[in-house]
């Protein structure tokens, strides 16, 4: 059989079997454009099984619809039913196969090596011949290596026809995805460590512009990136090699009190959903927003600088010395050897406060731990503190189970044991007291002094005297008047007259109008002079009752007053001090004008109580 037979019977068997997934038209070999991969894979087997090549091979073409791998499909094919990828299907002889050679695979690399070839032609000497391009493809097929070949390097080596060792296919290694991520969208939720610009343009290096992020309501938090999956590779043989899954994550690992998750038409987001600031639980990373500020990183010149917080602030690590936090309902958990300063609400110190400061405008200060060194102050509210050395403590009531060498003043003062302290107060109760070395036990108590009310007394008292004598004056002035004959003879027969008693005749009628006529002038002095006197008496009981409500008002400031010491041990010294009310409580001083004020020395206040035992009771007197 000749060349030319042998090829008019592939055809003709390749006509009779060939695939449906592969379709020869005239025009060239074309691939079912809805057919699966796996179809043309094995259409492409059979055709290649069967002693046969494609012709004019678009390898490019070739290899995207059986793997899905290399350039995209040309525009003009995309929507397509069919894709052409060759000219025809031509024969591969057995004589033209043997001119092509084993490869050798390392490391997902196949090496070829091209060198002159001749054509064995019966009855006549070796032929030289030129390698095919889709012949080659072919043959690798059948060999094993159905994926990845080099196209260019193979065409440009058979081309050359130079002998030469060249890797002709590689494996595809897979290309990872990408993982699920969270991506910030609100610029709200950044801290910013600038130092804070303050409003004369000058910056404060100890404070950061923006440390705890506030954020307003239905504000776009995060937004999930969804993970990407990787792209397959493939071995030499057309074997998947399937990427590593991408890792997944959901916005409800970080999702905390304060945030809800929505689903968008754009993407899945958290959002805030109150107003609030935002924190982030360093363990568990979840976002939380609320009227509160959690911190667990402490307060130091690394961490957040100087605090001024609109809101509460809670914190879990230490405040560290000259860090200054300022907001309101302020809780420590760990020890503050800075200054708290709060606007309201109240200060909760867990642990202890040594050589710093808690001070609030209007709230009260609750001390779990040992203060030393430390001011405690509060304009209007109560502190208790369970231990505290060397401290200056004011307030408006004030609890201490152990003092030691502290100056204390309030309203009301309750200590269960005191030593070496200065302690002034308008109510003093102390279990026990007594001196420290070198420190004296003093109590003060705090006598309001009334000196405006007694001077509105006195001012009140000679009123009334005056009152009382110009009453006294008009009363002997008319009294005068009617005790003089022709006037009392008058009044008394008009009485008897008025009542009755007596009926006159007309004579005597005319004398009785005489009579009026001659006492009227007496009796108009008298009558001016009863309207002043009433007037007078009416003074006289506005006076009174105006000194009655000074008294009142006087009882009242004094009210109160008292000093108990259940236990002197030791020598204690009990003095009285006199304030001014209207000045304002002595306890809102700065504490250096408290130390003095309590350690003032030669005092010469008057002394209620001296002595080194028993016990003291006393109140003031109103």
């Amino acid at each position: 059989m000749t060349v030319s037979d042998d090829a008019l019977a592939d055809d003709e068997l390749a006509d009779d079997e060939l695939p449906s997934a592969v379709v020869r038209r005239p025009d060239g070999v074309y691939f079912q454009a809805d057919a699966p991969a796996v179809a043309c894979q094995a259409a492409v087997n059979q055709v290649f099984l069967s002693s046969a090549c494609f012709g004019g091979l678009d390898y490019s073409v070739f290899i995207r619809v059986l793997y899905n791998c290399g350039p995209a499909l040309p525009a003009g094919l995309q929507n397509h039913a069919l894709i052409r990828f060759a000219d025809d299907i031509q024969p591969f002889l057995a004589a033209r196969r043997a001119l092509y050679k084993a490869v050798r695979i390392v490391h997902g690399e196949a090496e070829y090596y091209f060198e002159p070839v001749f054509l064995e032609v019966p009855d006549a000497p070796p032929q030289p011949a030129r390698l095919s391009f889709d012949e080659f493809v072919a043959d690798m097929w059948v060999k094993g290596i159905r994926f990845g070949i080099d196209a260019p390097a193979v065409k440009a080596a058979i081309a050359s026809g130079k002998a030469a060792r060249i890797v002709v296919a590689r494996r595809l290694d897979p290309t990872p995805g990408v993982d699920a991520a969270f991506v910030e969208v609100s610029r709200d939720i950044h801290r910013s460590n600038a130092p804070r610009e303050m409003a004369d343009g000058r910056l404060d290096w100890h404070t950061f512009q923006n440390r705890f992020p506030q954020v307003k309501a239905h504000t776009r938090l995060l937004r999930k990136v969804p993970r990407q999956a990787g792209t397959r590779g493939y071995e030499l043989s057309g074997i998947v090699i399937e990427p590593p899954p991408p890792r997944d994550i959901e916005l409800s690992t970080v999702a905390g009190s304060g945030t809800v998750i929505e689903h968008q038409p754009d993407g899945e987001y958290l959002v805030s959903a109150v107003a609030g600031f935002l924190s982030v639980d360093a363990s568990s990373k979840r976002i939380s927003i609320g009227p509160k500020i959690v911190s667990r990183e402490g307060v130091s010149a690394r961490t957040t600088g100087n605090l001024q917080l609109s809101g509460e602030y809670e914190e879990f690590g230490e405040v560290q010395e000259q860090r200054v936090v300022e907001g309101g309902s302020i809780t420590i958990h760990g020890d503050v050897f800075g200054k708290i300063s709060s606007r309201g609400g109240t200060i909760v110190l867990h642990r202890n406060l040594v050589g710093g400061s808690a001070v609030n405008a209007d709230g009260d200060i609750r001390m779990k731990g040992v203060a030393s060194g430390a001011v405690l102050q509060t304009k209007k509210g109560e502190i208790t503190v369970a231990r505290a050395e060397n401290c200056v403590i004011s307030g408006t009531r004030v609890l201490v189970g152990e003092a030691v060498n502290c100056e204390i003043i309030a309203d009301e003062v309750v200590i269960k044991l005191a030593i070496g302290c200065a302690v002034a107060g308008r109510k003093i109760d102390i279990a026990s007291a007594g001196p420290r070395k070198q420190s004296e036990m003093l109590l003060f108590a705090l006598v309001p002094d009334t000196s405006k009310y007694d001077f509105k007394l006195a001012e009140l008292g000679t009123q009334l005297a005056r009152h009382e004598r110009e009453a006294a004056q008009r009363k002997t002035k008319m009294d005068g008047l009617t005790g003089q004959p022709e006037v009392r003879n008058y009044l008394t027969l008009a009485t008897r007259v008025r009542k009755h008693e007596v009926v006159l005749t007309p004579e005597q009628e005319q004398l009785f109008h005489k009579m009026a006529g001659a006492v009227g002038p007496t009796l108009k002095a008298v009558a001016k002079l009863s309207l002043a006197l009433k007037a007078e008496q009416v003074r006289q009981e506005q006076v009174r009752e105006q000194m009655a409500l000074v008294e009142r008002q006087k009882r009242l400031v004094m009210r109160g007053t008292r000093c108990i010491v259940r236990l002197v041990d030791g020598d204690v010294i009990v003095r009285s001090m006199v304030f001014n009310p209207d000045l304002g409580p002595l306890y809102d001083s700065a504490p250096k004008a408290i130390k003095s004020m309590l350690r003032a020395a030669g005092d010469h206040r008057p002394v209620i109580f001296s002595g080194s035992s028993g016990g003291v009771d006393w109140a003031l007197d109103e």
